[in-house]
């Protein structure tokens, strides 16, 4: 003969509190589970995985971009947990538990998303807890994007509210002047978006597809078969003063490159690598 067991209100607000799953959610839960709260926190969980299953082809547009880095600034990550709608992105909770994943990223440095989906966050793997807010919230919930960066120094941006994270790493490290240079060259890279850090960076398809462009439009203008390896040349250069980083006129001053900005800075000073995701 089968026992009902009786679930007290405070219960399921405990219930609630510990998961932040609805009032009415934990109740059923915790009737189905006889009052067992580790398997009503399955019984959520499976629930989260069920609404994550019906909500797997939706577009998890918006969200919220995090850049952090290590306390010696070596090492950063920016990381972008996504969802369905601008209300939930701007939720505090839902902003707090990105950072709970860009600390955890920051602390065992993860390779990439999977391996970072394994670690640990209140208790429970990231993956999991992204099932439950999933559950939570009901939307579609993902870690859609993550980039790690180390060098002699690691410079963090957010920009715009969390819509685009950005690293910059320097290849020495220094002072507060070093700090304020790197946060304007990230602003630099939120705003316009570079292509790679100079033109040694970009790729060869890349470079063929912007000559092949360059020779296209030359023809279209009229000009020799002669002279369109030369001008497509020309336009490549332009693509890169245009589209990398350290040749680009730089935002805070239009008279000088980013390159130039830096050196008067520091004359050795230069950016090795850089790393920008954004929302969408």
């Amino acid at each position: 003969m089968s026992v009902t067991v009786k679930i007290t209100a405070k219960e399921v607000n405990q219930l609630r509190k510990q998961t932040g799953a609805g009032m009415m959610d934990c109740k059923k839960a915790l009737v189905e589970a006889n009052g067992d709260f580790e398997q009503a926190i399955e019984i959520l969980r499976k629930k989260g995985q069920k609404i994550a299953a019906k909500r797997a082809d939706r577009a998890a547009s918006e969200g919220a971009a995090i850049a952090k880095t290590t306390a010696d600034g070596t090492r950063g990550i920016v990381v972008v947990l996504a969802c369905e709608t601008d209300f939930v992105a701007k939720n505090a909770d839902f902003v707090k538990f990105a950072n709970q994943i860009a600390d955890a990223a920051i602390a065992h440095n993860p390779e990439n998303i999977e391996q970072l989906l394994t670690l640990e966050v209140e208790g429970g793997t990231i993956a999991s807890r992204v099932l439950e807010e999933t559950g939570k919230i009901g939307e579609k919930i993902e870690v859609s994007k993550y980039q790690r960066l180390s060098s002699e120094l690691v410079v963090p941006y957010i920009h715009m509210g969390n819509r685009i994270g950005v690293l910059v790493a320097f290849n020495k490290a220094g002072g507060e002047d070093f700090l304020a240079a790197g946060r304007d060259v990230a602003m630099q890279v939120a705003a316009m978006s570079p292509v790679a850090v100079d033109e040694h960076h970009v790729d060869e398809a890349t470079k063929a597809k912007e000559l092949e462009i360059g020779r296209e439009q030359a023809l279209a203008e009229g000009k020799p078969e002669k002279m369109l390896d030369k001008i497509a040349e020309g336009k490549l250069k332009r693509f890169y003063k245009d589209n990398t980083l350290l040749n680009q006129q730089f935002v805070k001053n239009s008279k000088q490159n980013v390159q130039a900005f830096l050196h008067s800075i520091d004359k050795e000073l230069t950016v090795s690598n850089f790393a920008r995701i954004a929302i969408g």
